[in-house]
């Protein structure tokens, strides 16, 4: 009996791969997004409470309402995107799993998408899985700066879509306005979707902001918007996403990730909404979670960022590496505001 011809072309993530061989020597994990932050009581709390009352059964197949609400109104305050939670938002299982239910919606076999380069391993995963292309714009170091000539000539008639994901995973790179807006004129004019990846949309650092490409004029019947709180609220393995749409492709969306996870956790739905309601906003202020490797000159950590092509880049979204007044073993994190952490 022979494997489908679809796993043929998918592959182990490199991020995966990089994980487990890191165990194996005990080294340092760039890789991967690892949390070491405490998660807020209020959210442990509230999912703690929702299973004590029952809340364990099924969701409805796009989420909670009390989750899609507090969405809908963190994207309005936040974002500058108006949603229904009724229609428009979709609660999945994790972002990456929203990422694969938009990609079964949207795209066809043989259909086109644009990615800016590096790009997330996931990403080319989720194309891969639904038999469409991936096509690339390189962006070049130490910027990460990119060609909107080079953008033009990537478009084909085949191509649907692009992909912006800003704050960027690996390269740390955040799409200014203009670069934004660059995108939007490109795709309007040849009648392309969008889809963004904006789980790391408080990680902005160095007096830059996090703009939304659905925000700006007519790009929110054309955009289909991901975030999660996976990296926010250090609740990587609970899986909460979402995706937000016109009504129409959030339906669509809806249906394959219905198919595909049924619902996301019931229970860590109303902790991540919780989080999301009742924490002050300094919480996810700039500099939260700043994930500073303290370390002496000549460790491991200091000669590997000596190989990062573009650590101007990655700080803005808030990698950086220091070194301490006394040595610690592990990462820890500081605020922005104020660099030197408790040592206690």
């Amino acid at each position: 009996m022979n494997r489908s011809d679809r796993t043929a072309r998918l592959a182990q993530s490199d991020i995966r791969a990089m994980t487990l061989a890191c165990a194996k020597v005990n080294g340092i994990n760039m890789s991967q997004g690892v949390c070491d932050t405490p998660v807020p009581e209020v959210v442990v709390q509230a999912a703690k409470d929702a299973m004590e009352q029952g809340r364990n059964i099924y969701s409805r197949y796009d989420g909670v309402p009390e989750l899609r609400q507090a969405i809908a109104l963190k994207l309005g305050a936040y974002n500058r995107i108006s949603a229904d939670p009724e229609t428009d938002v979709t609660v999945s299982a994790g972002a990456t799993g929203s990422f694969q239910a938009t990609c079964m919606a949207l795209l066809n076999p043989g259909d086109e998408v644009i990615l800016f380069e590096p790009f997330y391993a996931y990403h080319i995963q989720a194309i891969l899985a639904v038999e469409a292309i991936p096509r690339y714009v390189t962006m070049r170091a130490p910027e990460w700066n990119w060609d909107a000539e080079e953008l033009e000539r990537a478009i084909t008639p085949k191509t649907k879509a692009l992909v912006v994901n800003s704050p960027g995973n690996p390269s740390g790179k955040v799409f200014s306005r203009r670069e934004l807006e660059q995108i939007a004129e490109i795709a309007c004019r040849r009648d392309l979707m969008v889809i963004t990846d904006e789980i790391y949309e408080y990680f902005v650092f160095d007096g830059r902001d996090h703009i939304s490409m659905a925000s700006l004029p007519n790009m929110a019947q054309r955009t289909i918007t991901i975030g999660g709180y996976s990296k926010t609220f250090s609740i990587t393995g609970w899986r909460i996403g979402y995706s937000v749409a016109e009504a129409g492709w959030a339906k669509a969306i809806g249906a394959m990730s219905d198919v595909l996870y049924v619902c996301a956790p019931t229970p860590l739905q109303y902790g991540v909404a919780a989080g999301i309601r009742d924490l002050p906003a300094s919480f996810t202020r700039a500099g939260t979670g700043r994930c500073i490797y303290w370390t002496k000159p000549g460790s491991r950590a200091c000669r590997a960022k000596r190989f990062l092509p573009a650590h101007k880049a990655t700080d803005s979204s808030g990698f950086v590496l220091q070194r301490p007044m006394k040595i610690l073993s592990r990462p820890v994190t500081a605020s922005n505001n104020s660099p030197n952490p408790d040592y206690s």
